[in-house]
């Protein structure tokens, strides 16, 4: 394992919490959850503690101290014992020993002793770096560490007078992707790319939703993806209206639209991809004028993403193509400025064009950069979001029949550069005529 990018992380972090005058951070991992009644759910650790650590087990704690005079930073891993009797039943631990030295950190001790160990880290430093609210059993713990130090002011022992929160430090790391971490998203997006490809190939009348899903999920596996990166979404006909429909148990018909949003997670960071094709191979004509303005949208919204511009300046000129779409369409009718103003296009379009994308599908980082409307973060090289205009036609007595039920979405992932953006999930085919000549190849026979 490659621990230098984690190292570097903490060594980020902690020079940060230095420039705002020092402490001592806990970062926990996640626990593991029941399923039901003695059955775990699969485990995954807390994206922030994998970001700094690597460390895969559950039942560890992360502390970071910035350091006092002649003490240089610290970093120390809290993490289960050593138990081989366990490791028959439950599989391998590193323990404290084999965790210092495997993942680069100054110290490790047992999980055991980091209540009492909290207590005498936390004395005389100058301030808290924890997520505090977001757990109420850590709340607690962290409580009684701090009660634990004032017990001790006869002593001389000192609290910290101030408490940060650790995760608006670590959003702002965590919005601008590294080297390490733009490989294994563009490993994610490929085995996506590569999945959503099979999907067509699969996909046809009298097939079940579940059953293109169990195909795409195979080739997730197949390639080294340890889960998909979400619920996946596969939404025959009339369900692609639904923007988060997740049953997947009906039959696809012949003249349906597929609308799959479908990515995968590998070694903790994320792809998303949404593409919709027809079921039987070919569009029809309404289908197709749907289909053309929404990937119109999507290549409008991607000609704008570059260093320097905003996160919602994508948003805005998709919205623009789609309301003048809808307006030719008649679904609509108005002025184009009008119905931008209004908001009646969100009668057909009601959520953002995208989001942030990396160790969680839904990224950390903050999308304004101030309290006012014009106050959205700009976008720099290194970060990642996800360009994903829609268009979804629920039946209505003023929307041509010939529209009725047809869902569209087009989803691909964005990484800005240093003069553009580069699309990292071009492979999975989008064009109507790529989309028509794969589909018709593999059903030829």
């Amino acid at each position: 394992m490659n621990i230098t990018p984690f190292r570097q992380r903490r060594l980020s972090l902690l020079a940060r919490m230095g420039e705002a005058g020092g402490g001592l951070a806990v970062i926990p991992t996640a626990p593991e959850r029941v399923r039901n009644r003695d059955t775990t759910y699969p485990y995954r650790a807390d994206s922030y503690f994998h970001y700094l650590t690597g460390f895969p087990e559950p039942e560890a704690v992360l502390v970071l101290i910035t350091g006092r005079s002649n003490d240089g930073p610290q970093s120390i891993l809290f993490c289960r014992d050593k138990d081989i009797d366990k490791e028959i039943w439950d599989g391998f631990r590193h323990g404290p020993d084999a965790a210092r030295e495997t993942f680069g950190c100054d110290a490790a001790f047992s999980i055991k002793e980091f209540d009492s160990k909290l207590a005498e880290l936390l004395a005389d430093q100058p301030a808290l770096w924890f997520s505090i609210g977001h757990d109420v059993g850590w709340d607690a713990r962290i409580a009684a560490a701090l009660n634990a130090v004032r017990a001790q002011a006869r002593a001389g022992k000192s609290a910290p007078a101030v408490i940060h929160d650790v995760r608006a430090v670590l959003d702002e790391m965590r919005l601008v992707k590294d080297a390490h971490e733009i490989a294994l998203m563009q490993k994610a997006a490929t085995i996506a790319c590569t999945a959503h490809r099979r999907a067509m190939r699969f996909a046809a009348p009298g097939r079940f939703e579940y059953e293109v899903e169990a195909e795409f999920l195979h080739e997730f596996r197949r390639q080294g993806s340890q889960y998909p990166a979400y619920p996946p979404i596969v939404a025959g006909g009339a369900n692609a209206c639904i923007l988060h429909y997740v049953e997947n148990n009906r039959p696809l018909q012949s003249g349906d639209l597929l609308l799959i949003d479908a990515g995968c997670e590998i070694d903790g960071y994320a792809s998303d991809i949404t593409r919709t094709f027809p079921v039987a191979g070919r569009f029809s004509g309404p289908q197709a004028d749907i289909y053309e303005l929404v990937l119109d949208a999507q290549a409008a919204a991607i000609a704008t993403i570059r260093p320097g511009v905003t996160f919602l300046d994508p948003h805005t000129a998709a919205v623009r193509v789609l309301a003048q779409g809808m307006l030719d369409l008649k679904l609509l009718e108005g002025s184009l400025d009008g119905v931008i103003e209004s908001g009646a296009f969100k009668r057909f379009y009601m959520h953002r064009t995208g989001h942030w994308l990396g160790m969680d599908v839904h990224d950390a980082g903050t999308y304004r950069s101030g309290p006012d409307d014009h106050g959205w973060r700009v976008l720099a090289p290194g970060m990642m979001l996800t360009v994903e205009p829609g268009c979804y036609i629920r039946p209505a007595d003023d929307v041509p029949v010939a529209f009725h039920n047809i869902g569209v979405r087009i989803e691909d992932d964005a990484l800005v550069t240093q003069s553009g953006c580069e699309i990292i999930t071009a492979a999975a085919p989008k064009t109507i005529a790529d989309i028509e000549a794969l589909m018709a190849d593999d059903h030829s026979g």
